[in-house]
């Protein structure tokens, strides 16, 4: 069976795989808001694992099930950053993995 890893490290650069707003047991956090805010506490529990901080991340994809959801995980993704923010793209995705509302990958740089 093919295993799928968390992030990848390659040098001084961690890619990680999109995290959904799940805590450990998998289940989802009950809105878009509380989905947005364990995404990203996943990203950084992967990110420190590898001797990565959120202040290292460079690039972030977010994948929305509803642009329309924007706003809110917009003012929930803002409380995790400071300048210099990563850059960011966001898209709005036919389905999500397990019906997920957002999923967020990034890139993280050691220098």
């Amino acid at each position: 069976m093919f295993k799928i890893h968390q992030g990848v490290k390659f040098v001084n650069i961690m890619f990680t795989s999109g995290k959904l707003g799940i805590d450990a047991s998998g289940l989802f956090a009950p809105t878009v808001e509380e989905q947005a805010n364990r995404s990203l506490l996943n990203v950084k529990a992967i990110l420190e694992a590898a001797g990565f901080g959120m202040e290292d991340i460079v690039k972030t994809t977010v994948f929305l099930k509803d642009m329309n959801d924007f706003q809110a995980v917009n003012e929930v993704y803002a409380s995790f950053f400071s300048e210099p923010y990563p850059a960011r793209s966001a898209v709005e995705v036919a389905r999500l993995p397990k019906d997920g509302r957002v999923e967020i990958e990034v890139v993280a740089r050691k220098s």
